[in-house]
């Protein structure tokens, strides 16, 4: 074979070869991030906890309570430094971070003694978060009382995300409101968030307690607050009227893969956290069996 014409059959064999690697490659869908959260294995120790997620494809833990204590520093794995040290440690050796500690914080209460008592809860959160490597604590924003106008209770849920991004100034840990309680609409959540700008405040995006009130479609929610969103509550339900009874992924009402693929297609980074709500509904049915096939179903709808 002549030496030209050999020479040209190997570079268009080469250019062939690299036009068709980037197809191949853009193919596949990125493999998402998962953890889930401690609510839907109320009784099982923090050993049964990091066996399992390592053991099911899990990456990552959101911490609401251990044992059904859900003051995180009352639990043996958090009461001392040495303790916070060993538990991180144990979390690392199995491949595992913490993504988000679901506290118990409410940000709509006036000026008084509950409200700087769920203030320091939260404080007390950022806290053990900085020393556990934890992004995240979740607060919830969080009712409308009655006797208390609406836009005056918006501006103290605000005030108060603002004062706890503030505190966590300097630090890695940011504050995140979850959509919860009676701020589900996306124009009252983007107006709360908008007034508490900042680096460290945020949000969770929690699909089914907006959708099962509210029926805004997943688009338009994503399309307001898609900037402050920096951490998930997955779950799907069926929904009728006010009743909201939690089912594995894909066989509820509520268009939770679509929220998902508007997530993943919009440059999401963060963990989908699975919320199976054990602990307050104990007639769900097992952790081991939702825990497995929330990783099942999401590793199918990404491709993987």
């Amino acid at each position: 074979m002549h030496p030209t014409r050999r020479h040209f059959l190997q570079s268009s064999l080469i250019l062939t070869a690299s036009a068709m690697l980037p197809l191949k490659m853009s193919a596949s869908k990125p493999k998402p991030l998962l953890s889930f959260s401690t609510l839907g294995c109320p009784d099982w120790d923090f050993k049964q906890i990091t066996d399992f997620a390592a053991a099911h494809d899990y990456q990552g833990i959101e911490l609401r309570g251990i044992k059904r204590q859900l003051d995180l520093l009352q639990c043996e794995e958090f009461k001392t430094p040495e303790n916070r040290k060993a538990t991180l440690r144990m979390m690392k050796d199995k491949g595992l971070k913490f993504v988000d500690l679901g506290s118990s914080t409410n940000l709509h209460f006036p000026e008084g003694a509950e409200r700087t008592k769920n203030l320091d809860e939260a404080k007390r959160f950022i806290d053990l978060a900085q020393e556990i490597e934890c992004p995240f604590i979740r607060v919830f924003p969080n009712d409308f009382p009655k006797g208390q106008e609406k836009n005056a209770t918006m501006d103290l849920m605000a005030g108060s995300l603002l004062t706890l991004a503030q505190y966590a100034e300097g630090g890695n840990v940011s504050v995140l409101i979850e959509s919860h309680g009676d701020l589900v609409h996306a124009y009252d959540l983007e107006k709360v968030l908008k007034a508490a700008e900042h680096k460290h405040a945020g949000m969770i995006w929690d699909v089914v307690n907006m959708w099962s009130i509210t029926k805004e479609p997943p688009p338009d929610v994503y399309s307001r607050l898609k900037k402050y969103i920096r951490h998930t509550h997955i779950k799907d339900a069926k929904v009728s009227g006010t009743d909201v009874q939690y089912v594995f992924m894909g066989k509820g009402d509520v268009p939770i893969f679509e929220a998902i693929d508007l997530l993943a297609k919009g440059g999401y980074q963060g963990y989908y956290s699975f919320e199976w709500e054990k602990l307050w509904h104990p007639e769900l049915p097992a952790p081991e069996l939702a825990l497995t096939d929330y990783s099942v179903a999401m590793r199918q709808h990404f491709g993987g």
